[in-house]
Order: C-alpha cells, then structure tokens, then sequence
C-alpha cells in the first residue's frame, strides 16, 4: 500500500512540476515583456547596454511578486527573496555575457535581448525551483 501512496504522490509532484513550469513560462514572458519594452523605450535616448541593464531591474521587481504569488504560489519571505535575489544575481551576469556576446557578434540590438532571454529562462527556471522547494 505506500508503494501506491509513494506513485501516487510522484504522480502529484510531476504534475506540480509541470504546472509550475507552465506557470513560470507565461511569468516570464510577462516579466521579459516588461524588461524588453524598458529596455526598447529606454534605448532609444540612452545607451543599449545602460538600457538593457535599466529593463531588468524594472523586470526584476514585478517578476519578484509574480514568482511567488503566481508561479510558486506562495507568500513572499526574506528567504525566498535573498534566494530569489541570488538567482537573479547569477542571471543578471548571464544576461549581460550573453548580450555583449551578441553584439559582438553583429546580432541586431532589437533582437540579441529575445535570445538571450530565451536561454536565460531555462537557468532561472532550474534555480528557482530548487529555492522555492527548499524554503
């Protein structure tokens, strides 16, 4: 009988698992939306890389709350802040690398930012969810 009970509740954490990553999909994308308009408005009177650095910390702050309250459903805390801000940290590195790596590489200034988003989630999402299961 537990070895029912134990399938049953893998079963549910799979299912957990995909919802969330639903869940921190349709949150990134908002929160990408709100760093590339930040960044597309900002870039036009400023320089790209001042910009682009400006529209992820706006994007940082809503995509703080929408994590918790929408992705992970739950409340915010100090600890899933500190963590959530060391991710970003780590994040925040990996999109600046891979941005000035597309520049370098003559990607177009409008379109480096969708790539490096794109391989940027996929690493927030593998941190965060080991913060929010921990705490």
């Amino acid at each position: 009988m537990s070895s029912l009970k134990q399938k049953a509740k893998e079963l549910k954490n799979a299912e957990q698992g995909k919802a969330q990553f639903v869940r921190f999909v349709l949150n990134g994308c908002f929160s990408a939306s709100v760093h590339y308009l930040v960044y597309y408005l900002l870039q036009l009177v400023i320089e790209v890389n001042v910009a682009y650095a400006t529209g992820y910390m706006v994007s940082f702050l809503v995509n703080y709350y929408t994590t918790c309250y929408f992705t992970f459903r739950r409340q915010p805390t100090w600890s899933h802040f500190i963590g959530f801000s060391g991710s970003h940290a780590v994040n925040f590195g990996l999109h600046i690398v891979l941005f000035w790596i597309c520049m370098q590489l003559g990607i177009h200034r409008l379109v480096a930012p969708v790539i490096v988003m794109g391989i940027a989630m996929l690493v927030q999402f593998t941190i965060l969810r080991w913060i929010f299961k921990k705490r």
